[in-house]
């Protein structure tokens, strides 16, 4: 039994997002004010600098996720994942942006490369989240991720792999799961296994046990319904070989 801590959306959460119904007009990156370019920038910056104090500063005490999680608890976590991946490499790309009343709403792609501070076999972390952000008076308030893809693998030759998995269904829809080795395994074993967890809080700051099965082919190949009410589930697939490991998380949005 593998035990893997879900440090999934709060790690990169410095995307810019908000959930909102607004049909106002989203303008493209190049007509941002100077203020919200700077703002991307220096968050980028103390990110990279793993520098939690600071990182403090943009965020108001009243942040929150739509997936419920609160600015103390962020920070937490934060605090923890800098102290295993020392050299997290942060880079966010303005996608657009817009006014709403004194508000500015942006949404943005943030890429998060790096490798944890174990000597003899290091865990890769590769990540992608595009969220959706309100800043009030210079602050962040309130965040929404909108998709998410995160990649952890270690060993000398982890498995390469392909996953097919929407990012957003409907309520009910029937869709595959599948992930798929990209490389002849040879003699190697590979055991793995497939899982799907609500997106909620309390999963941040908690481990998950992973029960692992001997795979007979090339992968994990799952044909899946979607709840039966709108809500973000994570799905995971753990790929074991003798030789290294692969996870790979994707947020899936069920929507109305």
């Amino acid at each position: 039994m593998i035990y893997w801590r879900w440090f999934l959306s709060f790690l990169l959460g410095f995307g810019l997002s908000v959930g909102t119904n607004s049909v106002v007009r989203a303008e493209p990156p190049e007509t941002a004010p100077a203020e919200l370019k700077a703002l991307i920038t220096q968050i980028d910056t103390t990110a990279n600098r793993q520098d939690n104090e600071k990182i403090q500063s943009f965020y108001s005490s009243q942040f929150v996720t739509a997936d419920g999680l609160t600015a103390d608890t962020m920070f937490k976590s934060l605090k923890k994942l800098w102290k295993s991946y020392p050299k997290l490499k942060y880079r966010t790309e303005l996608q657009s942006w817009q006014k709403e009343g004194n508000n500015w709403v942006a949404q943005t792609l943030t890429t998060i490369e790096g490798s944890s501070s174990q000597e003899r076999q290091p865990v890769q972390l590769k990540a992608t989240i595009k969220s959706r952000q309100t800043i009030q008076d210079g602050k962040l308030i309130r965040q929404e991720i909108l998709s998410e893809r995160t990649q952890l693998s270690s060993g000398a030759n982890a498995p390469q792999v392909k996953v097919n998995l929407p990012e957003t269904v409907k309520v009910g829809q029937e869709f595959d799961f599948d992930v798929i080795i990209q490389e002849p395994l040879g003699d190697d074993l590979l055991a793995g296994t497939a899982i799907a967890q609500t997106v909620e809080s309390s999963r941040f700051l908690e481990p998950t046990a992973i029960e692992l099965d001997l795979l007979q082919s090339g992968g994990l190949f799952k044909r899946v319904k979607a709840e039966d009410k709108p809500q973000d589930r994570w799905f995971s697939a753990l790929l074991v070989r003798g030789t290294g490991m692969t996870l790979i998380t994707q947020r899936v949005r069920i929507q109305p």
